[in-house]
């Protein structure tokens, strides 16, 4: 498919980068030279500078051919212009990062039709979500469901002196439907198989049926109590998402913030929470607002550095968990390694739900993990499909692809070498990210 991704930040380059790897005919507008720089040292895609909401500008580029256009500038009103310009010109889908709120209330559907964006993301909103789903199972470190919840794939760390550790995965006893799909050893990612073994401080990806992986956390995890008090440090756009999040779901939330306008403007949203000025890295203010004594510590400030100080030190006095936000994805082993319990980056969250709707064929989502050390794929196997009416050991899969789940009619089951995989099963593969496209190529028919 043609794409055109209008901004050249982060998230711009960070969506470049997967696409022309899943073999995408990309484009990316930017006006700033330095960025198109860095997209032409390190990409294989064309760069070309201008305004990507210019309609004389999609008229050069020639867009008869262009499947998606991705708006993701530093400015909402950039972004909706780009996208209302691509739509007049027959661009079939649109997709705009938006982040002021103010255009996403309740009437917002409406004006999105207008605009002709046909999804919009917020990766505040994103990032947000992401933390409350994970909040909700106290031993995960990451929570995703595939095929409409029927699936759910669990990552969690293995605690010290574990009964399961050392013994071969063919021998492990797991509940009926749940299969061990993926392991973080010392910042590599494994794809497992039957001789390989769980170890301690592990961290393990299950897969399987959604009911079936919810009984089984506490198997292989530290005893934890359900969360129930949240220190929030940071109340910029995700803090202020996840407040209201948290609230509404009947947790106690604290917020600190040295920022006053951030805190007034928080306390005029809140009912229940409650919201600090001050700094959230001041050692003696942490000791009394009780940092110990949380369930959960999130870290949001836009310093990666403070936020690990905080989130140690929240470590050092008793918080049962520690969630911390990074700008810089190469930070997230680190700080994992040095016992950070959950570390995102809501620039890959980001790309990884714009990635989501850039579907290809019977491709239905792709989900990174660990900061894209892994890939999970959803596809549906369609008649065309290599996979349809063959055992799984006899199709010729790239190396390190592991079919974790299938979804027939209804059902979920985990497959074996002499599964046949018929048409229209749900079918989610776990990989690495280097085998991706090749994965999907593979499943394209091509070599």
């Amino acid at each position: 498919m043609k794409i055109i991704v209008v901004g050249a930040g982060k998230v711009g380059y960070t969506l470049a980068q997967r696409l022309a790897q899943e073999d995408h005919d990309v484009i990316v507008v930017e006006q700033n030279g330095e960025r198109r720089t860095i997209i032409e040292s390190n990409l294989d895609v064309m760069t070309i500078e201008g305004n990507g909401a210019s309609p004389q500008l999609l008229a050069d580029i020639g867009i008869h051919d262009v499947g998606m256009m991705i708006a993701v500038t530093d400015s909402d009103e950039v972004n909706m212009i780009a996208c209302l310009a691509a739509k007049q010109s027959g661009v079939p889908k649109t997709i705009a990062r938006i982040r002021n709120t103010e255009y996403l209330g309740k009437n917002s559907q409406h004006f999105e039709s207008m605009l002709g964006i046909d999804l919009i993301i917020n990766p505040e909103m994103v990032t947000a979500l992401e933390i409350s789903q994970i909040l909700k199972t106290p031993a995960a470190l990451d929570v995703e469901d595939f095929a409409g919840g029927k699936v759910r794939l669990l990552e969690v760390k293995i605690r010290h002196n574990s009964p399961f550790s050392g013994i071969p995965l063919k021998d492990l006893k797991l509940p009926n439907n749940v299969l061990v799909a993926g392991i973080l050893r010392k910042g590599k990612m494994i794809i497992p198989h039957g001789n390989d073994t769980i170890e301690e401080l592990d961290s393990v990806f299950f897969i399987g049926d959604r009911d079936a992986i919810c009984g089984m956390e506490d198997l292989f995890v530290e005893k934890r109590t359900k969360v129930e008090r949240v220190l929030i440090i940071g109340a910029g756009r995700i803090g202020r998402h996840l407040t209201l999040l948290l609230e509404a779901d009947s947790y106690l939330v604290k917020v600190i913030e040295r920022d006053r306008g951030r805190c007034e403007d928080l306390a005029r949203l809140v009912n229940k929470a409650m919201i600090i000025c001050g700094d959230g890295t001041d050692v003696e203010l942490l000791s009394e607002e009780g940092i110990g004594d949380y369930d959960a510590v999130i870290c949001l400030t836009d310093d990666d550095k403070l936020n690990l100080l905080v989130a140690l030190m929240a470590k050092h006095f008793g918080a049962q968990k520690t969630f911390v936000r990074v700008g810089r994805p190469e930070y997230i082993t680190l700080m994992e390694q040095v016992g950070v319990d959950v570390v995102f980056s809501p620039r890959l969250l980001t790309a990884g739900a714009i990635l989501r709707q850039v579907r290809r064929g019977d491709i239905v989502s792709v989900t990174f993990f660990e900061g894209a050390k892994a890939e999970a794929i959803e596809l549906d196997v369609i008649p065309e499909s290599p996979l349809a009416g063959w055992p799984i050991k006899n199709v010729r899969f790239p190396r390190r692809v592991l079919v974790g789940a299938v979804v027939r009619k209804g059902n979920t089951f985990i497959p074996n070498g002499d599964s046949v995989l018929h048409v229209r099963d749900r079918v989610v593969i776990f990989t690495l990210p280097e085998n991706a496209a090749k994965v999907l190529d593979f499943l394209e028919g091509r070599k």
